[in-house]
């Protein structure tokens, strides 16, 4: 389908949406956020699709809310997103929630920050399954700076990947985080230069598409993102029942003949 706010593409099984408002450093907007989720679907949907890489057009990931449409906002003017529904009405409704397509999806979605990553567009870094990034970019909530709250379940998510204190420091402070102390803190998984920010996110991407089975990702993921909710009783008794249905299907026996065979892995996903 033809997009007006991003791009969507897919090469060697891995599949790229980029936000695509370079000369507004990517900011959100309605359209935007319509498309992303639309893309997702296509991707999830996408049986040639192992991977999906979120990222910005031109030197920025996403630099929060077009500030052009947040001035006219209200309290009475929120915006109408009944179009959406829940991505998986099987999950439970902490991930049918308006972002929660992320976790809900069966295949991983890494964020390639290229650059500014604030407001909103930290949201939806947060929400991804792990996050790369340029060591030129900068974070930020932003929220606190512009009379507003932790939106869209980030005071959740963010403590769950960087801690309560570090948590309360940036959504407190609102203040501006460079990629080295993001990574130090765990806000990003790896650091590049931005040159090679691309080649290494795309190199991590192609490898899970190649030579891990995509069932078993959609089950580990699915496992990780329940995990929260779970004691440890309930965690490994729906691990042990999840491993007797591993045993029955392609991917086991395709995993232990390829590893013996010594050759490239052929996984079907089933």
């Amino acid at each position: 389908m033809d997009y007006q706010h991003i791009l969507y593409g897919v090469e060697q099984r891995v599949a790229t949406i980029t936000l695509n408002r370079p000369e507004r450093l990517n900011a959100w907007t309605g359209i935007m956020e319509r498309e992303v989720r639309q893309a997702m679907e296509a991707a999830a949907a996408d049986e040639g699709v192992r991977a999906i890489v979120l990222t910005g057009a031109g030197r920025g990931f996403c630099a929060g809310a077009d500030m052009d449409l947040l001035q006219g906002i209200d309290s009475s003017a929120m915006k109408d997103d009944s179009w959406m529904r829940p991505f998986d009405m099987n999950r439970r409704p902490d991930y049918q929630t308006r972002y929660g397509f992320y976790p809900a999806t069966p295949k991983p979605v890494i964020a390639m920050l290229n650059g500014p990553t604030a407001g909103i567009g930290l949201v939806h870094a947060l929400y991804c399954d792990l996050r790369f990034a340029a060591d030129t970019a900068v974070f930020t909530t932003s929220f606190a700076r512009r009379g507003l709250i932790a939106e869209h379940g980030m005071s959740w998510m963010l403590p769950r990947i960087v801690g309560h204190a570090n948590a309360l420091d940036l959504l407190l402070s609102a203040r501006k985080v460079l990629a080295s102390e993001a990574l130090a803190m765990g806000l990003v998984n790896k650091v590049f230069p931005p040159e090679r920010l691309a080649r290494e996110t795309y190199a991590y991407a192609c490898d899970l598409a190649d030579n891990v089975s995509p069932r078993s990702m959609a089950v580990i993921k699915r496992q990780q993102y329940e995990a929260p909710f779970q004691t440890l009783a309930e965690n490994t008794i729906c691990a042990n029942a999840e491993m007797l249905k591993s045993f029955g299907t392609e991917d086991f026996r395709e995993g232990v003949a390829h590893f013996v065979e010594k050759r490239p892995a052929r996984f079907s996903g089933r």
